[in-house]
């Protein structure tokens, strides 16, 4: 029986959106593909946010559980000008789940422990082997051969769902609040902000967002801020309302091990800034397929180039230059600094958040922020470009840990 799920053309590790996506895309286009995942059928607990404007065409319409319009809140209130979508995770992984079966893609249960002599090494002692292996295994990047130097920046963030009629008074119907920077919870020290959105159904998700931090902010701390900025603006979530907890790398190490191609967060394909991965993966997956079965003998070039196109690892370095930045700039400046953003013509900012591999229009952006900067920020912005990655001590919680 081990012979079949031995040497199929592609072996996708990691069965997230973008495994699943690109596992579906290669079986698609007649490639033999193979699925491992930990536990292919553990349910999706994320929320996973995208400008609507990202997603691909053919995502069928029941994916997207709500779309509203976007605004921030930094010192002034901005609107976005863009359509926020909130995908329905449950119907999404039944569209890819759908779409595995469909395309006859052999999903198994398998924890990937290493990748060595050219086979991924299972727990467990077993091999499997592929002409093209794929590691969409997150931000833990499991194929990963070398280890990190440094820890990780982190986004974490605490959240509870409760109904829009609840949520109104800091995010109105049809709207999402991208990001809200009023220190309204009354805290001092690290920046964080709400992140307000609505998930269909008439259910709102309120989430206290520290944007990155190396190492990230405890939840406790989140969890603490949350309910003082909800009370200080008369929100009283029900006992029994749903939570939400979040923490994830957003400065993962690009992938390189040799006869492996990344693909998803394990590329990493995670926006420093936004934190936003998914629909990137989505849209990439036919394309990256197309480069994987135009030919053996150049598969795994061909799909590399798709994932880092000429000009995406300079983004990648302008963008890890922004989040060092963030990290090291004093929390009263941080509001600050979003205000010069969001105050950017709308074509800057999408560059930034959406641009991937337009180096020209991503230099043009931080040409514009420096002309919008004063002259403390603009020495903010020079520092992380020459100094070492930033790295802070420890949040220490009080003892009743709230």
């Amino acid at each position: 029986m081990l012979g079949v799920f031995r040497d199929p053309d592609v072996l996708v590790v990691g069965g997230g959106p973008a495994g699943r996506a690109l596992a579906a895309a290669t079986a698609e286009r007649g490639l033999r593909t193979t699925l491992v995942d930990p536990a292919p059928e553990a349910p999706w607990r994320a929320t996973y946010g995208c400008w609507a404007d990202e997603l691909p065409d053919d995502l069928p319409p029941s994916v997207i559980a709500a779309r509203a319009t976007g605004r921030a809140i930094a010192l002034s209130e901005h609107r976005l000008g863009w359509e926020y979508a909130v995908l329905d995770v449950p119907a999404l992984r039944a569209h890819l789940d759908g779409e595995l079966a469909r395309r006859g893609v052999q999903v198994r249960a398998g924890r990937a422990a290493a990748w060595a002599s050219g086979a991924v090494h299972l727990s467990g002692a077993e091999e499997l082997r592929a002409a093209v292996v794929v590691d969409a295994g997150g931000h833990r990047q499991p194929l990963r051969a070398a280890p990190r130097r440094r820890p990780s920046a982190e986004q974490t963030a605490a959240g509870v769902v409760v109904d829009e009629a609840i949520a109104a008074p800091l995010v109105a119907p049809g709207e999402a609040l991208f990001m809200d920077w009023r220190p309204d919870h009354g805290e001092p020290g690290w920046p964080t902000f709400l992140y307000g959105v609505p998930l269909g159904g008439g259910a709102v998700l309120l989430e206290e967002t520290s944007l990155a931090r190396r190492p990230g902010l405890p939840l406790p701390v989140l969890r603490r801020r949350l309910r003082a900025r909800l009370a200080r603006h008369g929100i009283t979530p029900p006992p029994d309302a749903a939570t939400e907890a979040v923490r994830f790398p957003v400065d993962s190490p690009r992938h390189r091990t040799p006869g492996v191609l990344a693909f998803g967060a394990a590329a990493p394909l995670v926006h420093p800034a936004s934190g936003f991965s998914v629909a990137t993966s989505l849209r990439l997956a036919p394309a990256v397929a197309d480069a994987i079965a135009a030919g053996p003998d150049r598969a795994l070039a061909a799909a590399h180039a798709v994932v880092w196109p000429r000009g995406a690892g300079a983004v990648h370095r302008f963008r890890r230059i922004g989040l060092e930045a963030l990290l090291r700039m004093p929390p009263a400046e941080v509001p600050a600094f979003f205000e010069t953003f969001f105050a950017l013509p709308p074509r800057h900012r999408w560059c930034y958040l959406v641009g991937r591999a337009d180096v020209r229009g991503t230099a043009a952006t931080m040409r514009a922020l420096w002309a919008g900067a004063g002259w403390r920020m603009r020495a903010r912005l020079i520092a992380p470009a020459v100094l070492p990655p930033a790295v802070l001590p420890p949040t220490v919680l009080p003892p009743t840990g709230v």
